[in-house]
């Protein structure tokens, strides 16, 4: 029987989106990577571009922990696995602490994670003290660390926050409001990590101003419960999948990833954008990311779009998730209004918009199982075809996203997180030659 493990660990977490967790959160993993610790991070709920960030800054993949697309028993395994070999565990909440069912105060509670609160202290003095209280006292049985204040002003701005704090509530330091420090964004989300050629100077910078601020000290250890064995059966041996991964295509989970691996499948990469031909595989991903911003440079690939339908019309199988399903399209038209013809595989068009178009969490009963995501989109689809499946959220959130399906060739609007259900994942990737349970 195997033994429960122990390792620091702390949950980070704010009032609300936009303060600044994701900074925070990659400045304490590089600050304690810098002083030679092994730190692992895991991001609580969905999201593509914060662990691209925080992987920069603790140089070890990131993975999600999640009570709902993840689920507790894989949740569990993950964070038990990484208290094997880290020297500190770092959880960056999702939304604000108790926003959503489940919430990342929910994550923290049932693993006992103490919550370290991220509070914005921009025009703000005493009030912090008010906000930092609430956090730690709304839910009485709710492990909290502390916290700390983000984008702050002068050291005697940072001295009156911390001089705010009652009832021996933990003072964790301050972030200034730097131009140097903060990371840039964009409507999705964090810009790309591959986009900011300065990032580890931001990264290093960041940390150094943290460590300025506090004593740096690990947190309490966290007693990570053994998880169940599971075991991963190898129903893609020997299948190569061919993954698009450039500045379009960009939006995979690591656990995704590292389950085709785990099931024998081999992974190749290509550039939709640059390259003149696929990969020899079996089966290809198109998965998510910003195509909308390169659409001119996908259109004019046209050897690549030509590869993309003589692998459909070969019958084998594609499975495209939001911008992969984008690019599957007729036509992509941007907010400026600028319209490029694409694969064609899909009847039908995409336009951009400026206002988000669907957020929710999602459950797909596809035929080959049910399968658990998200969906996060800033475009529009018309077309004719007929879905074979369409999601629901658990939270009742806008978008019951369709799945479409022509041959072996599945899009949706919806991210798949493929460790909800490995046997479908499988299914989707398997040649017809390949037979999944």
């Amino acid at each position: 029987m195997r033994e429960s493990r122990h390792c620091p660990a702390v949950l980070i977490a704010a009032p609300a989106s936009g303060q600044g967790k994701t900074t925070v959160t990659a400045a304490l993993a590089r600050l304690h990577r810098n002083q030679g610790r092994r730190v692992r991070v895991f991001k609580c709920g969905p999201d593509f571009l914060d662990p691209m960030i925080l992987e920069r800054a603790s140089g070890a993949p990131v993975y999600q922990v999640d009570l709902w697309m993840v689920g507790a028993e894989e949740s569990r395994r993950l964070l038990w696995e990484a208290a094997g070999e880290s020297d500190l565990i770092l959880i960056e909440g999702v939304m604000g602490l108790f926003d959503g069912t489940p919430s990342s105060a929910d994550l923290a509670r049932h693993f006992g994670v103490p919550v370290l609160g991220v509070i914005d202290g921009t025009a703000m003095a005493q009030t912090f003290g008010a906000l930092a209280l609430g956090l730690a006292r709304y839910q009485p049985d709710l492990p909290f660390a502390g916290v700390l204040a983000n984008r702050v002003g002068t050291v005697r701005h940072a001295q009156l926050l911390e001089g705010s704090l009652t009832e021996g509530l933990r003072w964790y330091g301050a972030l200034s409001r730097e131009t140097g420090i903060e990371l840039p964004s964009r409507h999705l989300g964090l810009v790309q990590a591959s986009e900011l050629n300065d990032l580890d100077v931001r990264l290093d910078a960041a940390a150094n101003a943290l460590a300025s601020t506090c004593e740096v000290a690990l947190p309490p250890a966290v007693e990570f419960a053994a998880p169940e064995r599971v075991t991963v059966q190898p129903w893609l041996a020997g299948v190569r999948i061919a993954v698009a991964r450039d500045e379009a295509f960009a939006f995979t989970y690591g656990a995704s990833l590292a389950l085709l691996r785990e099931m024998g499948a081999e992974l190749v990469y290509f550039s939709p954008i640059r390259d003149t031909h696929l990969p020899e595989a079996d089966s290809l991903y198109l998965p998510g990311g910003y195509p909308e911003l390169h659409h001119q440079a996908l259109a004019r690939n046209t050897v690549m779009l030509d590869a993309i339908r003589a692998h459909h019309h070969a019958g084998k199988p594609l499975l495209a998730e939001c911008g992969g399903m984008l690019y599957l399209l007729d036509a992509l038209t941007d907010v400026d209004g600028q319209r490029e013809e694409l694969v064609g595989l899909l009847k039908g068009e995409a336009t951009m918009q400026k206002r988000l178009a669907a957020l929710a969490l999602q459950a797909v009963e596809m035929p080959e199982g049910l399968l658990r995501g998200h969906t996060y989109h800033h475009s529009l689809t018309s077309t004719e075809l007929e879905p074979i499946a369409r999601g629901g959220s658990p939270n009742g959130g806008r978008g019951a996203e369709a799945v479409y399906r022509e041959g072996r060739m599945t899009a949706s609007y919806v991210h798949f997180y493929f460790p909800s259900n490995p046997q479908a994942i499988a299914a989707l990737f398997a040649p017809c030659a390949v037979k999944v349970p």
